[in-house]
């Protein structure tokens, strides 16, 4: 957990509230957390829930895991105290979109439970949907769409999810999702199905 170590500092309420920003968009804002493994199909997913979504006139974001790091998070490597600290960034950023009525969806393999956890608690209840994108390690390597597993078995890249460092997948996500077994339409459509069901977005948009 993150230090709290600026002092003498004051929170100031917004006059335009959350409820009038959720009323303008006609959605609810929320996080769409996406986590598996490298190759898994999370980014893949999470923008084709995006688009969808776009399509029906909602506001949302997509927060890619290797676009943060280009920027925010860019002097984090990925030792387990950087991917803590990255997925606690993350959290507090996704917590903000959220808070402006923005659906917002983050792809990060986001290994640690724990770590998926805090994000969680940051988030109003019922406003964080976990989506699991369960796919077996043989086919993220079979895809290997960025040669990173392929380098990770010659050593040549250390604590590499999956290979050389843990993964802990959900025990209770909201959605679980096969993209070796199902097409990304399906999946993303298994996706804001909750969504609906949920009452983040309206039926029938």
């Amino acid at each position: 957990m993150a230090q709290q170590k600026a002092t003498n500092i004051t929170w100031h309420e917004a006059v335009v509230t959350a409820e009038d920003r959720e009323k303008l968009l006609n959605q609810k804002g929320c996080v769409i957390w996406f986590t598996g493994l490298s190759g898994s199909g999370k980014s893949t997913l999470a923008n084709a829930v995006g688009q969808v979504l776009h399509q029906q006139q909602h506001h949302t974001y997509v927060l890619d895991g290797d676009n943060v790091r280009h920027g925010l998070n860019k002097n984090l490597g990925f030792s387990p105290e950087d991917r803590e600290e990255n997925i606690r960034r993350i959290g507090e950023v996704a917590k903000l979109f959220a808070d402006a009525g923005t659906i917002v969806l983050t792809a990060f393999i986001s290994p640690y439970r724990t770590d998926r956890d805090q994000a969680r608690a940051l988030i109003a209840e019922g406003r964080f949907v976990e989506v699991f994108v369960d796919c077996a390690l043989e086919v993220c390597e079979e895809r290997d769409t960025k040669g990173l597993y392929k380098k990770a078995r010659a050593g040549e890249i250390k604590e590499f999810t999956g290979i050389s460092a843990p993964y802990e997948p959900p025990l209770n996500p909201e959605v679980t999702v096969d993209t070796a077994a199902l097409s990304i339409e399906e999946c993303a459509q298994a996706v804001v199905s909750v969504l609906i069901k949920a009452g983040l977005v309206p039926a029938g948009n």
